[in-house]
């Protein structure tokens, strides 16, 4: 049996020719590829020189001039994937936020920091009734400008919220949810209200954000510690716009918690400029730590103040790229200083010498506005001028209603004050203070 099988096996194989020519076609084939893989190793290993010129040049003016804008030497590690897009004019998205009677405070915000490379969102709360949310939503609808570019929009679901809650948290995440689906090629993250106010044009800001890696996020942050542990983090409260319909202050138990100790608490302004890549950290959460922090501060005073803080400075790959300012001139009552004063004429010099490129608070309509669109903004039509309004400016006619290039800059005196106070937020003794 076994003989008659074998014999039979092997009969056949040896009966049938049709398989040697492709195997030896195979074979052929298999030693060229290996030949060529042997070959083409050997070229690489030694022909660094034959890089694409594009690539040297691009790496090589990268590492002239960025040695005064990286906060540490371990952010260089993720610049080779962005080499072209640091080359670039960077874009902003804006929340623009209101309650009930900001519509129109929002709008003039908006006009204000307007530039078509940006993305803007806009959201006016459930306080304001449906008639105001439908008007603003028809005026950005009807705007020309707006239509044509396609960049603004106005958040058809409005959530009720308590600033000093996390319904503010959530409503941020959301937008920031949103701006990441509607477009992919933004970098920096900004929050206003509809009581800011920018004190230097779109150009000014673009121009000096050209030269910043897109790494940096200017948080202003510290060590909770003090008083505001006892009032801040150890009360639980309950956040009542999550559950009602009408505004309503915190409500706050009698219990209180015990401080954390897997991490640290970190507090400061609730108004950020925040990287593309760390908002989509924390919208993401990989590795759960946000939404951790998200369930935390659910329970938390004035969690605005401290969510994104927390976060940054608790997480290694981001906690190095934050820096201790929310680049906002804002005055202050006095101590404990937990409530900012309206800004009016008599404040208008300390907040041009500030060089921030925002101000907050300001009353609806207050006539220092005007000096600043005047003096501080140039602003004599709807938007700021920047150099991509190329129509004309005679009598009346506005100079924005004819939409030019928008990577072209016309920078004026505010990209000056911005450049020397980031100057001052990326030395060596500024930034060693970061998250401690």
């Amino acid at each position: 049996m076994r003989k008659n099988a074998g014999y039979h096996s092997g009969g056949r194989m040896f009966s049938d020719k049709k398989w040697i020519i492709p195997f030896f076609a195979s074979l052929l084939v298999s030693a060229s590829l290996i030949l060529t893989a042997i070959l083409g190793e050997f070229s690489y290993s030694g022909g660094e020189e034959q890089l694409p010129l594009v690539d040297v040049v691009s790496l090589n003016g990268l590492e002239d001039n960025s040695s005064g804008y990286f906060v540490e030497s371990d952010l260089e590690s993720s610049l080779n994937a962005n080499v072209v897009v640091k080359m670039k004019v960077p874009k902003f998205a804006y929340l623009i936020s209101g309650t009930k009677g900001d519509s129109r405070r929002m709008l003039r915000t908006l006009e204000a920091v307007y530039h078509p490379r940006n993305q803007y969102i806009l959201h006016l709360d459930l306080e304001a009734p449906p008639r105001e949310r439908l008007e603003l939503a028809n005026a950005v609808k009807a705007d020309p400008i707006f239509r044509e570019v396609e960049n603004v929009r106005v958040m058809s679901q409005s959530n009720l919220v308590t600033y000093k809650g996390p319904t503010m948290i959530a409503c941020t995440l959301q937008a920031i949810a949103i701006l990441l689906k509607e477009s992919s090629e933004w970098d920096w993250f900004v929050n206003l209200s509809a009581s800011d106010y920018p004190l230097v044009t779109q150009d000014d800001m673009l121009h000096v954000f050209s030269n910043l890696s897109r790494d940096l996020n200017f948080i202003e942050h510290t060590h909770i510690s003090g008083w505001k542990l006892n009032q801040r983090a150890r009360p639980i409260i309950i956040d009542p716009a999550f559950y009602l319909s009408k505004k309503s202050d915190l409500a706050v138990t009698s219990q209180k918690r015990t401080l954390p100790t897997s991490f640290k608490l970190f507090t400061g302004s609730a108004w950020v400029v925040l990287t593309r890549s760390f908002v989509e950290y924390c919208i993401w959460g990989w590795d759960n730590f946000p939404r951790t922090m998200l369930m935390y501060y659910t329970n938390f005073v004035s969690s605005p103040e401290g969510y994104f803080h927390t976060v940054i400075c608790n997480t290694e790959k981001f906690r190095h790229t934050a820096i201790s300012h929310d680049l906002h001139y804002i005055a202050w009552d006095s101590p404990p200083k937990q409530h900012p004063i309206s800004l009016s004429m008599k404040d208008f010099d300390k907040m041009a010498k500030s060089n921030a490129p925002f101000a907050r608070k300001f009353g609806k309509d207050d006539t220092v506005l005007d000096k600043i669109d005047k003096e501080l903004l140039g602003r004599t039509h709807r938007f700021s001028p920047g150099a991509w309004c190329i129509g004309t400016s005679d009598g009346e006619a506005d100079p924005c209603s004819l939409r030019g290039n928008d990577t072209v800059l016309k920078p004026g005196p505010g990209a000056e004050k911005l450049q020397h106070l980031l100057q001052v937020l990326l030395s060596e003794e500024f930034t060693s203070k970061q998250c401690l």
